[in-house]
């Protein structure tokens, strides 16, 4: 079994320790629900894997930061590019995840983006949404 690499997220991206697991588990869910480009329902795996990001001690605002940036890339790229069906399950985010795991991006950054989904109206000209 491979184990997985420790990295220290202490000092940009801290796991609350004040956070129940189902108080988490819900927070997750509801922002993987809210988060564009996907399809707004959460499955039984998705609560699954909510609750092994959890005891993996993996920061709630480290797995935010991977469904804003994939969202992003998803909503800003070539608008020549075919459409992308919308996201089905929270399982799509963790290769991003597992970047910002290895390679944490700076919190600023993340809200910059957060903010320009946010405001999305602003962008409708350059992005492509997903097809239903």
């Amino acid at each position: 079994m491979n184990a997985e690499p420790v990295v220290d997220l202490r000092h940009r991206w801290p796991f609350d320790v004040t956070l129940e697991r189902d108080a988490y588990v819900r927070r997750l869910l509801e922002r993987y629900r809210r988060t564009p480009t996907v399809a707004g329902y959460v499955r039984a795996s998705d609560r699954q894997l909510a609750a092994q990001l959890y005891q993996r001690g993996v920061p709630l605002a480290l797995v935010e930061a991977a469904l804003t940036l994939a969202a992003t890339r998803r909503l800003f790229r070539d608008p020549q590019a075919p459409p992308l069906p919308p996201v089905r399950s929270l399982h799509y985010f963790l290769p991003v995840l597992d970047e910002l795991l290895r390679d944490p991006p700076d919190p600023d950054y993340i809200r910059l983006l957060d903010w320009k989904l946010a405001h999305l109206d602003q962008y409708a000209s350059w992005i492509r949404r997903p097809t239903p």
